[in-house]
């Protein structure tokens, strides 16, 4: 499984800092800089080869996590243990994850203020940023991703990183310095055209890198498990190649290169292609976020939607648009009405903890798509993604300071907030902020949003939790993790011929019918047996695809079954042959409902329109399943829901 660099935490503090903040941003603003400024630095690099800048002096760099201290104060800190001794990291102090990114803030706040201060920091960090990419020899246009406090580079971290060393090949870094660089020359080419030039050369060694690694399998297909997918997906993730497509769609937007516009048409191609599903079935019209698993969604870094509009935007291609419809009034509604984005459904909702990172992408995937695709009443959605930042979440808590400027690091499954405040948090709950202070009518619907969340949404029933006949037995894997996917609660039960399995289920929460969808091995095995199931429908096991690049055979996929009566608490799977596993059962109510306070946003898998109860008596915006409005009525304590639709309750 991939993970963000967040979940390493480096060991030993180096700097402890008790610091008086700059003057918060202004009342009507909630974009505040300090926190970010803090973790701020400058480092003159000793000389290597292969590695060069804009200019001379020291150069812009951000230290990668801020540990919360018991006095309240913050410890800026680097990732990996920490030897004091040669005051260096397992992996570094700064990284060119987190400088892109930063620089990516401070350049849309210059956009939005025309602030000095973010045009001088985003100066800094890109020339510490093009610093890190490798401009000669086989690797150039690549990207070392960490550097020592002193300005060392270190291409080989422990723990260690892929590609090792970390030029060696196309990386997520690649993909966000390309997003940097893109953003960048679009701001500097009108105030400092010879930087601009620079950051337009840079971008051109990057696109150099993916054009020889990356796009020169433009046009060739994978198969995993039975699906086609893109070859050319940088690192084979959508979710780094949307990055990409950010700083393409800025750079061609400003008259960028003719071969940097076909490079946005491929890239974008390629993860409108990573869309699956319908509105009732998995993934309900999500944009799948890694090209080597068709079971693995997760929030982070999934910013394919808002890629597909940027890209749209410039390239007026209208097949770029629908996917990103489908993930945002369609998928994104389902996901807040379960409980919001959580970091990992595999496809059982996993690893339920809740970061910025993917808080920032729903929200600027709503609105981008919104302004993309003329459709304002994502807008609405968007404030009940949004109001996760002041206090709609599990822990019912802020997690973002407006005056410090301050994203907590996430909040757990069960509500727990991480107070530490490193640099990707940071970084990404100022973007949100921006976005938001765009959108000054967003904002305020979504600090008015009261929490924590009251959800009437998906169920997870462990599949080991049935009474099982003789022969049936639960299976504990070695690791949990199949190398695609996730068993939930690391644990499966084997259904051999002849045995069944009988579950006891808890009410539905909303009152409302439930879809049922248990998750099952599904292999490419046509001997493998089937269940049958109390509610009408049968799974073929043996049904799987033709496992291709995927890390295992078989694919573990929620596979309905129909729906269960609202008051049904039983359910039955009965096996007729081997390779029967299942993992879970998903039970989706047809209406899934989140509410915040008095306001409410309600979602439809029912295959009719419904006429559903709705708290108070304030207007109810029902749209379709492309987002489009198709009324805007007073609630009267009811609310009409479309087919595979939201509607947005205001009180």
């Amino acid at each position: 499984m991939r993970v963000s660099r967040r979940a390493v935490l480096g060991g030993s503090l180096a700097l402890t800092a008790s610091f008086s903040l700059p003057a918060a941003a202004s009342r009507s603003q909630l974009a505040n800089l300090s926190h970010l400024d803090f973790l701020g630095d400058s480092v003159s690099p000793p000389a290597v080869a292969g590695h060069s800048t804009y200019g001379s002096g020291p150069l812009g760099v951000l230290w990668t996590y801020a540990d919360r201290r018991a006095d309240g104060t913050y410890a800026r800190i680097g990732g990996g243990p920490y030897d004091a001794a040669t005051d260096t990291y397992g992996q570094g102090a700064f990284n060119a994850d987190d400088l892109a990114r930063a620089a990516v803030v401070y350049l849309r706040h210059y956009r939005a203020h025309r602030d000095a201060h973010s045009r001088a920091a985003a100066y800094g960090l890109l020339r510490g940023l093009t610093y890190l990419q490798t401009t000669s020899g086989a690797n150039a246009g690549n990207v070392v991703l960490w550097m020592q406090p002193d300005g060392t580079l270190n291409p080989s971290a422990e723990p260690v990183e892929l590609p090792d060393p970390s030029d060696s090949g196309p990386s997520y870094w690649l993909a966000r310095t390309v997003w940097a660089l893109g953003e960048g020359y679009e701001v500097f080419r009108t105030v400092d055209p010879g930087f601009a030039r620079f950051l337009r050369a840079r971008l051109e060694l990057a696109l150099d890198a993916l054009d020889r690694q990356v796009l020169v399998r433009y046009g060739t297909w994978n198969v995993v498990d039975g699906r086609r997918v893109p070859a050319w997906l940088i690192v084979a993730g959508a979710d780094a190649t949307s990055e990409a497509v950010l700083g393409l769609s800025a750079y061609v937007r400003a008259g960028g290169s003719f071969r940097a516009r076909k490079a946005l048409a491929r890239f974008a191609e390629a993860i409108a292609a990573m869309s699956a599903g319908s509105t009732r079935e998995w993934p309900f019209r999500a944009l799948l976020p890694w090209g080597e698993s068709i079971s693995d969604w997760h929030a982070w870094g999934a910013q394919m939607p808002s890629a597909l509009a940027a890209a749209f935007e410039v390239l007026r291609n209208p097949r770029l648009i629908a996917p990103a419809l489908g993930d945002t009034a369609g998928f994104t509604p389902l996901l807040m009405t379960a409980g919001g984005p959580d970091n990992g459904w595999l496809p059982a909702p996993i690893d339920r903890t809740q970061i910025a990172y993917g808080v920032d992408a729903r929200l600027q995937a709503l609105l981008g798509v919104a302004s993309a695709a003329d459709r304002p009443g994502l807008r609405q959605v968007a404030a009940f993604v949004a109001a996760w930042y002041f206090g709609a979440n599990r822990a019912g808590e802020p997690t973002y300071d407006p005056s410090t400027g301050r994203t907590y690091d996430g909040i757990s499954g069960d509500g727990v907030v991480n107070r530490n405040s490193g640099a990707e948090s940071t970084i990404h709950g100022l973007l949100s902020m921006l976005a938001l202070d765009a959108n000054p009518a967003v904002a305020r619907q979504a600090r008015a949003l009261a929490g924590p969340p009251v959800v009437a949404s998906l169920q997870v029933v462990e599949a080991e939790s049935a009474q099982l006949s003789s022969g049936a037995t639960v299976v504990t894997p070695p690791s949990a993790w199949t190398g695609e996917s996730q068993w939930s609660n690391g644990s499966y039960v084997d259904l051999p011929a002849g045995s069944r399995a009988d579950w006891t289920l808890p009410t539905s929460a909303s009152g409302e019918p439930r879809l049922v969808l248990p998750i099952v091995d599904l292999v490419p095995d046509r001997s493998a047996g089937t269940t049958t199931w109390s509610t009408g429908g049968v799974i073929h096991h043996g049904s799987g695809g033709a496992q291709g690049v995927s890390a295992a055979p078989g694919a573990l996929l929620p596979v309905s079954v129909g729906v269960l009566p609202a008051a049904a608490t039983t359910l039955t799977a009965v096996s007729t042959g081997v390779n029967v596993r299942v993992d879970a059962l998903l039970l989706l109510p047809l209406i899934s409902k989140l509410q915040l306070g008095a306001n409410q946003l309600l979602v439809s898998v029912d295959r009719h329109p419904r006429s559903v109860p709705v708290v108070g008596r304030g207007t109810a915006y029902a749209y379709t399943s492309t987002g489009q409005l198709h009324s805007r009525r007073p609630a009267n304590g009811r609310a009409e829901v479309l087919p595979g639709g939201f509607t947005v309750v205001l009180n």
